[in-house]
């Protein structure tokens, strides 16, 4: 057993990916942790702002939390039709894809996934930070603690979606569980003893005028309460059978959750007089007046907080390389993001987010404030355009109900897009700026790829008038048989199958088949190749128990050998030499794979068919 699977695991057999999809109950935890954890740091980032107007300017909290959970509910609702319309996966860049055109969808993608690195980032900072308000002399090891965090929680998802499923379900309840005896304590010191007449904050002076501007600023700084709402409706896969009943009834449990767990936050700090504290969390003073300081439920408090906030984290590594292996499978990123690794997840994507997820804390010296002006920008563009684009479908469609659907979702559009451009304005200077210019530049950069893909393709496809390919018949005979690998049914391979015919007295194919792959599409599109008189030439199109396309290949290597020793087996292999590190990044070269894989047993002999690239 390799390093590797003694970390990560055995790989799973990929007829048991249905075995790894999730009930309802573990499924919550997973994609709904970002948005329920935002309860942890969305009134205090409302406060923050408020606070410039002076300590009467935080009586202002609860209306724009009244305003921010009218808002969570239209959205809520509106994804719950987004699900039953796309019961495969119904998020941002699916629905503006599909509706609005391509490249409208590459401005939801390029915002989302903005918006998940960015949430990994806060979440991670933001456990750290409420670990450091109870143990203050954590404060100088936030950064550190972050990395060690976010390690663990990359080495979790790696290891597969149910095992994530079960190391993490107990936080977001312990979460929850938490913040309602919060409420309960709360509701009872403020009936019996001190009363619903709320204490005034300590006084602090105006810097800012409390104007319309301010108090905008204040609710789009809350609105990061409603990052992750749309992690459900991207990850209908993820729940088991019947997916798209279990996604809608549980989208609709994490809203109401929200809202409640959100309002009773807010409503208590008003009447705690709470303001926000750069060395204490508003939660942990809320949780200090209620539980009283030092309490065992107050630690558990800042304990749970700090598990959700960790787990918020892994709601971006369940989107992220969802949404990165559909952008593959669009051409719109590399092709090694699509692939499902031996523990059935995109390992790829994963490695990617933990990278630029590092960086991201780095950057921020583990301090949320900046991220957390920057992330709610990438949500509510991908809002905006995921409803525009239900609008378009049930205009274009118009089924059954398909008026009411229109008017939820077109309510929806509207009311993210005013949310969408108050964020702009108000948070322009502090930072907003850099996402506004960095989701057109990602945009651009997709559509880069994109098109490269396409030339690159183009420059591979066969002409029509290609073939037939055969193996003459040789006396004598030269004793030599190849094995080619053929990883689709393009130029550069066919080369190869060419070139293999014309030193071996007997040639086979092989044909690792993928998820995707049509066998019988396969076959009837190599009998085109060949003709009616292949002499000794075969394909052979062999099934992947696991995820690995290259082991399979590897096993009948080894396997012929074995059986004719009496002859040469020689393994060719087509390589396409590209023009640049891009296209080199984008063209997965397995065959450089193939050859680590079979050099480290046995004497053989290889021939590489070099393809150049040309365009």
């Amino acid at each position: 057993m390799s390093f590797f699977q003694k970390l990560l695991g055995h790989p799973l057999l990929r007829n048991k990916a249905d075995d790894e999809r999730l009930p309802s109950v573990q499924a919550l935890p997973i994609l709904s942790s970002d948005a329920l954890s935002s309860v942890a740091y969305a009134t205090e980032a409302a406060l923050g702002v408020l606070i410039l107007g002076g300590s009467g300017a935080l009586r202002l909290s609860v209306p724009i939390t009244l305003a921010i959970i009218a808002l969570v509910a239209i959205v809520v609702l509106s994804y719950r039709q987004a699900i039953e319309a796309y019961p495969k996966g119904g998020g941002s860049y699916v629905v503006a894809r599909d509706n609005l055109g391509r490249n409208v969808g590459l401005i939801a993608a390029a915002a989302l996934l903005i918006d998940y690195t960015l949430t990994a980032g806060v979440s991670l900072m933001a456990g750290t930070q409420a670990l450091s308000s109870l143990v203050p002399s954590m404060l100088d090891h936030e950064v550190s603690l972050a990395l060690l965090l976010l390690a663990l929680i990359g080495w979790a998802n790696l290891r597969g979606l149910k095992e994530t499923g079960r190391l993490f379900s107990l936080p977001t309840y312990a979460f929850v569980v938490m913040v309602a005896l919060l409420i309960l304590a709360g509701l009872k010191d403020l009936i019996f003893e001190h009363g619903f007449v709320p204490d005034m904050p300590s006084a602090v002076q105006a810097v800012q005028p409390l104007g319309w501007f301010l108090i905008l600023r204040a609710f789009s700084s809350g609105c990061s309460a409603m990052t992750g709402i749309e992690s459900i409706a991207n990850g209908v896969k993820v729940f088991q059978e019947p997916a798209v009943v279990n996604a809608r009834r549980t989208l609709l449990v994490m809203g109401v959750l929200l809202a409640a767990m959100f309002m009773a936050v807010s409503g208590l700090g008003y009447m705690y007089g709470i303001a926000p504290n750069d060395r204490v969390t508003v939660l942990a003073q809320i949780g200090s007046r209620a539980f009283g300081s030092g309490s065992v439920l107050l630690w558990a408090l800042q304990l749970s907080t700090l598990l959700i906030l960790v787990l918020a984290a892994n709601t971006a590594f369940a989107g992220f390389p969802r949404l990165a292996a559909m952008l593959a499978e669009d051409h719109c990123l590399p092709r090694q993001l699509s692939w499902i690794g031996d523990r059935l997840v995109y390992q790829n994507g994963i490695g990617v987010l933990l990278v630029v997820t590092a960086l991201i804390i780095v950057i921020c010296h583990g301090d949320t404030t900046v991220a957390v002006n920057l992330y709610a920008l990438g949500v509510f563009t991908a809002f905006t355009l995921s409803q525009l684009g239900l609008v378009r479908r049930w205009w274009r469609l118009r089924g059954n109900g398909w008026q009411g659907r229109l008017l939820m979702n077109a309510l929806g559009a509207g009311t993210t897009f005013v949310v969408l451009v108050v964020i702009v304005v108000s948070k322009f200077q502090e930072g907003a700026w850099t996402v506004v210019i960095a989701i057109p530049a990602l945009v651009w950069g997709l559509a880069q790829i994109r098109r490269r893909y396409r030339k690159a393709y183009a420059a591979l496809a066969l002409e029509p008038d290609f073939g037939p390919l055969q193996v003459e018949p040789r006396k004598p005979p030269l004793g030599n048989h190849c094995i080619v690998w053929i990883p689709g049914l393009w130029r550069a391979s066919m080369e190869a199958l060419r070139y293999g015919c014309s030193i071996a007295d007997s040639v086979t194919a092989v044909f690792v088949l993928g998820d995707d792959d049509d066998p019988d599409a396969i076959r009837t599109a190599w009998e085109r190749l060949v003709g009616d008189h292949p002499g000794e030439l075969e394909l052979r199109l062999l099934e992947s128990p696991f995820s690995s396309v290259i082991d399979p290949f590897c096993d009948y290597v080894v396997e012929q050998e074995e059986l004719h020793p009496e002859r040469t087996t020689t393994v060719v292999m087509a390589l396409v030499i590209t023009r640049d590190w891009l296209d080199q990044t984008l063209l997965n070269q397995r065959a450089v794979y193939l050859f680590k894989a079979l050099s480290g047993d046995y004497s053989r002999v290889f021939c590489v068919v070099r393809y150049y690239l040309a365009g």
